[in-house]
């Protein structure tokens, strides 16, 4: 018999500030977290702007000797699940260590990494690149700090599915303890792409916006002057534990994870499938698995980039899942106001439609004020809804044609 797997810790670092209710405030007063790049000299780009972490001290969470040989990426990952695991009121050793898991997604890993080390081979030779290099740059680097630090010797993963790593990562381990293979698990993503070489990648393929002289305007899905999206960074992740030693120990709950689908567009390495049938694929998935009509949920977080293509076939698949009822929800993209964290953002969308739920308002879409005729649901502009949310998805798209859904809601415990 399948288990029930509820969320009793989230950990967050965002552009919109670190921990749970500086992010929460920042989503439901509609403020951006999008400004001039302070990271690095922007000449030559036509993007120069971003949704930086601007009050993160890695010292704050980690020896500083340790954070030394961590790439942001990593150093977000860790701080984030020790803020998740204080949450929780948990600690690893409170569990026999084999029965905790990690899972975490990055899209790109430690590319901060590859760069430095890059250019110290280019200007000083082979000799002098670092003997951390490839622990501080590999994708499962941040999976493996959290197990080495908190003690978790459980199943240990990384999801790399582009934009849709954490949430294909918070699927994962809503499996494995759903299924038995451990009792509680730490998951979530991590991203810090806020670098030279991603922004130089992206802007030659003409996916970041260029609307420079207004940076807390410049991310704005579904609305018709929408021309690319704002990169992001940081990490949020959570603890989920299966639901009867949660109720046994007297954890305070979040939410259940309810169901997961996830599905390939086969089609384009960027552009989303026509009509974006992978994407309905993906939410119809995680229904049937929740066993969910399409009526029972009331909120959608959408993947949303603020790009042409993604927010119009977005809105095509939550009509071709949704049908009537799609007219009915309430659909928001918080990337409005944290920007595109790629592959950490399912899991910071995570937890805003986690505590969505939990404290009854729906973050809004800033920056909608002109609304594409093509896009034409109820994506809550500009301000945030009181709204009683009973079930809600959260959806992600990526690369490749990776889609990966989540439901979550409350019941009865």
């Amino acid at each position: 018999m399948l288990r029930r797997v509820v969320v009793t810790g989230m950990g967050v670092i965002s552009p919109l500030g670190t921990g749970l209710e500086r992010f929460w405030e920042s989503l439901s007063a509609g403020r951006s977290g999008v400004g001039a790049i302070t990271r690095f000299a922007v000449d030559g780009l036509s993007c120069r702007i971003g949704a930086e972490v601007r009050d993160f001290d890695p010292a704050q969470y980690l020896d500083r000797k340790e954070a030394r040989h961590m790439d942001r990426f990593t150093q977000f990952a860790v701080a984030a699940a020790g803020m998740a695991l204080d949450d929780a009121g948990l600690a690893v050793r409170e569990v026999p260590a084999e029965r905790v898991g990690v899972i975490l997604g990055t899209g790109i890993g430690g590319i901060e990494t590859m760069g430095d080390q890059h250019r110290v081979l280019m200007e000083r030779g082979p000799g002098r690149v670092s003997p951390y290099f490839i622990p501080m740059m590999i994708a499962n680097m941040a999976a493996g700090q959290v197990a080495i630090l908190y003690g978790a010797k459980g199943p240990n993963t990384t999801v790399i599915t582009a934009c849709a790593s954490a949430t294909n990562a918070i699927g994962e381990a809503f499996r494995l303890v759903q299924r038995g293979d451990a009792d509680v698990a730490l998951t979530g993503g991590s991203e810090a792409p806020i670098v030279p070489l991603a922004y130089a990648g992206f802007c030659s393929m003409r996916a970041l916006t260029s609307r420079n002289d207004e940076p807390e305007r410049a991310s704005r899905p579904f609305d018709r002057d929408r021309d690319g999206f704002v990169m992001g960074e940081g990490a949020a992740v959570l603890v989920v534990e299966e639901l009867g030693r949660a109720l046994r120990r007297g954890a305070r709950i979040h939410c259940e994870i309810l169901g997961y689908g996830a599905s390939a567009d086969a089609y384009h390495v960027s552009a989303p499938s026509p009509g974006g049938e992978g994407g309905a694929r993906s939410m119809a998935a995680a229904l049937a698995d929740a066993g969910l009509e399409p009526g029972a949920i009331d909120y959608i977080n959408a993947h949303g980039t603020s790009t042409a293509l993604n927010d119009r076939l977005e809105t095509e698949a939550i009509k071709t899942v949704f049908k009537d009822h799609a007219r009915r929800l309430a659909v928001s993209s918080t990337k409005s106001m944290h920007g595109h964290l790629l592959g950490a953002s399912g899991a910071v969308e995570f937890v805003a439609t986690a505590l969505a739920i939990q404290r009854g308002r729906v973050p809004p879409t800033i920056n909608l004020d002109t609304p594409d005729p093509d896009c034409d649901l109820d994506y809550v502009p500009n301000v945030a809804r009181p709204m009683a949310i009973t079930n809600a998805l959260s959806n992600s798209f990526g690369f490749g044609g990776q889609n990966a859904t989540l439901a979550l809601g409350r019941r009865g415990w």
